[in-house]
């Protein structure tokens, strides 16, 4: 007779919680991420682990209504005082912290209290449009890049005292650790223990680090890590944020991956690279479609690039990113692609003739206020799209639009035009599924209802703790 899943999972459960007290390891961090683009968490002592893995760990559903200040709205499905979930540790992807001593981590996938899948889980989603590419043959690779600026954290008291008057905190300028030049060797110099500690843990909690440079702002760093299939790429950049900011803390600094830092400076994206397989070969190379990619490469890459209005509202869904989403930044302001130009907000990346896995495509216009699992998802089921209506890319744009006067569009400029093209989206909304596409959202109207009479720096202000 068959062991039933649950019980299963509790078995193996007991063999890694044993593990885990070996190693001095006692409480396991179980993380999800919101609506609102926040990680969220439940731990439990090691010892509960195998409990976890056969009963899950409840929750309110509530959470999907939360907004980036913690206050709550609500939607048609969710919200309120009433459910319960429960939340459901991935054992495969538990990892030890190593920039938190004698703690672990797991994402978690959420389930109704029965035991079926809860339908506005953003990870179930994640996994969901993986597995549609999967029925079609296709394979995803993706990888996010991780941008963040790294402040001195004592500056942190006055926003604290602010914020407990009731105001909203708006802060003088931060005070930069490793103000050096950009890309420059000085700030790697002046944080280089620092940098090396972060290297150290990504390392031992095995993530394969490809490169980290000093970007373009003031203390400002990229990380950039090998591809994954996308549920595990998202499980990948929540890890990576939280161990960067892990390390901060114990270098007494400060790590923020808002949009922005300060208004009208260049800010902090989370830019995703993406390839399509098919039988091991790289759909993005070896074909006579524009620089080689083949028929359903290109196809993949229109459906994404007709989207992007609509995708905009999941991968820049608060009102800072679109302070961030200037042109001549670099950000992915303009509705067209290009080979290697970082100005598209979909950028091809050919890659090295000999390299058959070099070829991939960036989308540029995200930053980390948005649900990398959302992200995912509506990326892949945009793509999917282009596949099936056969879409061309059309004409490539180089240099700088705003520089040159090409004729392409500018993506929404604000969230509430965003939303307006979300709405409009029959394609994402029927992906996301009514519960999960109704609370995201209410909560990106809420996040619009809070901010919208506040100034670009009370906006900014306001989330430089909180991402």
């Amino acid at each position: 007779m068959d062991t039933p899943p649950h019980e299963a999972a509790a078995s193996a459960a007991r063999q890694e919680a044993a593990r885990l007290t070996a190693k001095d390891i006692h409480g396991i961090a179980l993380t999800w991420v919101d609506n609102a683009g926040i990680t969220r968490m439940k731990a439990v002592p090691t010892a509960r682990l195998a409990h976890a893995a056969q009963w899950g760990v409840g929750m309110s559903p509530v959470f999907d209504v939360y907004l980036s200040d913690d206050s709550a709205v609500t939607s048609r499905r969710i919200g309120g005082p009433d459910g319960d979930l429960r939340l459901f540790p991935d054992l495969d992807r538990l990892t030890v912290l190593a920039a938190q001593p004698g703690w672990a981590w797991a994402p978690a996938d959420r389930h109704e209290q029965d035991g079926t899948p809860y339908a506005a889980c953003q990870r179930l989603f994640a996994r969901r449009m993986t597995d549609r590419a999967a029925q079609a043959g296709l394979e995803l690779r993706m990888g996010y890049e991780t941008e963040w600026v790294v402040t001195h954290a004592a500056g942190r008291a006055g926003e604290q005292a602010a914020a407990g008057n009731g105001s909203r905190p708006e802060e003088g300028a931060p005070r930069y650790a490793g103000p050096g030049p950009a890309y420059g060797m000085t700030r790697v110099v002046e944080l280089s223990d620092y940098v090396r500690d972060v290297l150290q843990a990504l390392a031992a909690q095995g993530i394969d680090v490809l490169q980290i440079h000093p970007e373009y702002s003031p203390g400002q760093f990229e990380v950039s890590t090998a591809a994954a299939g996308p549920v595990t790429a998202a499980d990948h950049t929540v890890l990576v944020r939280e161990t960067i900011r892990a390390v901060s803390a114990r270098h007494s600094l400060h790590a923020t991956f808002a949009p922005l830092v300060e208004p009208g400076t260049v800010g902090n994206g989370a830019h995703l690279h993406l390839s399509l397989w098919r039988d091991g070969g790289n759909l993005f190379r070896g074909g006579d479609g524009p620089f080689g990619m083949t028929g359903p490469g290109e196809a993949f890459l229109a459906g994404i690039l007709h989207e992007l209005p609509a995708l905009l509202a999941i991968t820049a869904p608060h009102p800072a990113g679109y302070l961030r989403l200037a042109p001549s930044r670099w950000a992915g302001a303009f509705q067209c692609w290009g080979p290697e130009n970082r100005e598209a907000a979909l950028r091809f990346i050919p890659g090295p003739a000999r390299d058959a896995g070099g070829a991939n495509a960036e989308i540029k216009c995200i930053d980390a206020t948005a649900n990398p699992y959302l992200t995912a998802g509506a990326v892949i089921a945009a793509g999917l799209n282009g596949i099936e209506q056969k879409y061309t890319l059309p004409d490539p744009v180089s240099g700088d639009p705003a520089v040159t006067g090409a004729a392409v569009p500018r993506l929404p400029t604000s969230l509430p035009e965003a939303l307006d093209r979300l709405r409009g989206s029959e394609l994402l909304r029927d992906a996301l599924g009514e519960p999960l596409y109704e609370a995201f959202l209410a909560v990106r109207e809420g996040e619009h209802a809070r901010t919208q009479h506040d100034s670009p720096e009370a906006v900014v202000s306001d989330l430089r703790h909180r991402y």
